[in-house]
């Protein structure tokens, strides 16, 4: 654990993910330190990144989720510093940050990602809603383009649920992202290099695996093993490393989707810096897989360069 030298775990930030954030970072700092690294918590809120190499670290452990930290700022600092870290390099952090690019990749490429149409600030207008909820015949989620953990997202069914969810966005994002509603499981497949872990099938009582669901409620289902044939989980695992790859995201994430009725597979977004709290979902891919926390934690830090 030595050869890594010393550990800069960079949590926190700006963003609207903070909170969450800090607990993700609290529990990779814990986990390297147990594991024998010379780890050190850094929360990036009003810190000088000059400072990093002024104190001596070797390695960075990026845990600043969503804007600052997930959208390539924090992985573009690092480069100029000279300093490995772990995770997607700028482009693939950029990139898999805004859904609505992530989305016309995969649409270009050819990979099964949901309809969808986008909205911008400013030229919205209320009438527009009508026409929106007929061309995609039946209820829609509104997200803003740069937000993690269901931040702002809404799911409309009616034009007035329509224009709040999209002026809710709006606070968060000039660009809104309006995609069709799916009804079947949603699924989230962790990528650990270029490989996928065992996929989790989420269950939850709200409309959607909402913010709430995800943090705040205590009956969410985490399925894993998910319940597929292994032929099908097969399938899933390589459609999740090929919308990582589309992406040029790399080292570590995770790929969320649903599977309608009909069995066909949906693309929702990429994570490059998924939760990392001790109950998150890479770690419990990650356990089923046969690596303990402080194995995972190790296995992103071996990829920082």
């Amino acid at each position: 654990m030595t050869s890594f030298g010393k550990v800069a775990v960079l949590f926190g930030g700006h963003a609207a993910e903070r909170e969450v954030s800090l607990r993700s970072g609290a529990a990779v700092l814990a986990g390297l330190q147990r594991a024998g690294v010379d780890a050190h918590g850094i929360d990036t809120q009003g810190y000088p990144l000059a400072q990093l190499t002024a104190d001596g670290f070797e390695r960075a452990f990026i845990v600043v989720h969503g804007r600052g930290g997930e959208d390539g700022a924090l992985q573009g600092a690092l480069e100029h510093l000279g300093l490995p870290y772990t995770g997607s390099r700028v482009l693939g952090a950029a990139l898999a940050m805004d859904k609505i690019r992530t989305k016309q990749v995969w649409k270009t490429l050819g990979l099964p990602t949901a309809e969808f149409s986008v909205v911008h600030k400013g030229q919205f207008k209320a009438e527009d809603a009508s026409a929106l909820l007929a061309k995609f015949a039946g209820p829609i989620f509104v997200k803003p383009a740069n937000e993690g953990s269901s931040i702002g997202m809404t799911k409309a069914t009616d034009a007035p649920t329509l224009i709040a969810a999209i002026e809710e966005a709006f606070k968060f994002d000039a660009e809104v992202l309006l995609e069709r509603f799916i009804d079947g499981d949603e699924y989230t497949v962790s990528i650990l290099g270029e490989t996928a872990l065992p996929a989790i099938r989420l269950r939850t009582t709200h409309d959607f695996y909402d913010y709430s669901a995800k943090y705040q409620s205590g009956d969410t289902e985490y399925l894993c093993p998910c319940g597929l044939s292994d032929a099908d989980e097969q399938a899933l695992g390589e459609l999740s490393v090929a919308a990582f790859k589309a992406v040029a995201a790399s080292g570590w994430g995770r790929v969320d989707l649903m599977r309608d009725k009909s069995g066909q597979w949906w693309l929702l977004e990429v994570n490059t810096v998924p939760g990392m709290t001790e109950t998150s979902l890479v770690p419990k891919a990650a356990k089923v897989a046969g690596l303990s926390f402080e194995q995972l934690v190790v296995a992103v830090l071996e990829q920082a360069y």
